[in-house]
């Protein structure tokens, strides 16, 4: 009979542990960001996702452990030849996710090493394709074109490429020092233009002030000249009306004003003697009353135009002698 009690616990002891085995085999617990796969017989069944969850104990069992959160992978440096044959040396950094637990754990062998591999080839092509100045100017559209050819290759996998940026592009220290003394060259021959444009601008200024000067100056002559135009017409029907006067005051027999006028323009013509460039010489008369003889001699003239009328207050003009009759008579 104790024979059969020993038997009996032994059983009971048997039957725990196989009951602890069961449920350790059924009951499975995902972490957050993770997913399992199920494989049963070798062939996969279903994605487990975060939390607790059941399986067939001995039947199923978990194929891959997949992180579905973002992950990074620094990309090594190789060396590019860019379009225009210039070696240049780049690395990069690569962000990827897994959207599919199951294509990512069954259609690639090697998730992160065919991603790398990938993205270095994706680098070397899309920096072969572009010149060096390009290179070193369009990051952005290296990135952008880097990421649209490595997620088109790599969505068969089920994982979405976020972004690829290259990080550094060091080129040879020769051909940077080269670039150097062609960028100084280039700053130099923009200085020269900019010199030469400044003075281009600056003789167009000048240019347009000479003109403005020149013709303000000729709208100045066109004003005087209008001005002088106007007031030799002005002068002129001055001297007109001045004739007119004269000729009616000596057709009313006004011997005075005749005497008047010859007087006027005697007295003029000789100041246009005396300011004369080419006069050197002037014979005046050396008594004031010569000019009124001469006066009175033309007075004599008009009374006889007028038939001998006498004007009312007319006195007898004084003869001036001259030279040559007081020698005579001296003789």
């Amino acid at each position: 009979m104790l024979e059969g009690v020993v038997g009996f616990d032994i059983l009971v002891v048997v039957l725990f542990v196989l009951a602890v085995l069961v449920v350790f085999s059924g009951v499975k617990t995902v972490p957050q960001g993770f997913a399992f796969t199920v494989e049963r017989f070798g062939r996969y069944r279903k994605t487990l996702s975060p939390g607790l969850n059941f399986i067939v104990p001995f039947v199923d069992r978990i194929g891959h452990r997949i992180n579905m959160m973002e992950q990074v992978l620094d990309v090594p440096s190789q060396e590019v030849i860019t379009r225009d044959n210039a070696t240049v040396m780049a690395d990069g950094v690569t962000f990827y996710q897994v959207l599919d637990a199951a294509r990512a754990a069954y259609e690639v062998a090697g998730l992160e090493n065919a991603i790398l591999n990938l993205t270095m080839t994706n680098i070397r092509s899309v920096m072969g394709s572009m010149d060096l100045d390009e290179l070193l100017s369009n990051r952005d559209e290296i990135n952008a074109r880097l990421l649209r050819v490595v997620d088109a290759a790599a969505a068969p996998w089920g994982i979405k490429m976020t972004r690829i940026e290259i990080k550094d592009i060091n080129p040879p220290r020769d051909l940077v020092e080269a670039m150097g003394r062609q960028m100084k060259a280039e700053r130099d021959k923009r200085a020269a233009i900019l010199e030469a444009e400044g003075k281009r601008q600056a003789d167009i200024l000048q240019a347009e002030g000479e003109k403005q000067s020149l013709i303000l100056e000729a709208e100045g002559r066109r004003e005087a000249a209008f001005r002088d135009a106007e007031a030799r017409e002005r002068a002129a029907e001055a001297e007109a009306n001045a004739t007119r006067m004269v000729s009616e005051a000596i057709d009313a027999g006004d011997v005075q004003a005749i005497n008047y006028f010859v007087a006027n323009k005697y007295v003029e013509a000789l100041g246009q003697f005396a300011g004369s460039p080419n006069q050197k010489l002037l014979i005046l008369p050396t008594e004031t009353t010569a000019v009124l003889g001469s006066l009175s001699g033309i007075a004599e003239i008009a009374r006889e135009a007028f038939g001998g009328e006498t004007p009312q207050r007319r006195r007898k003009p004084t003869v001036p002698e001259t030279g040559a009759r007081e020698g005579g008579d001296g003789a």
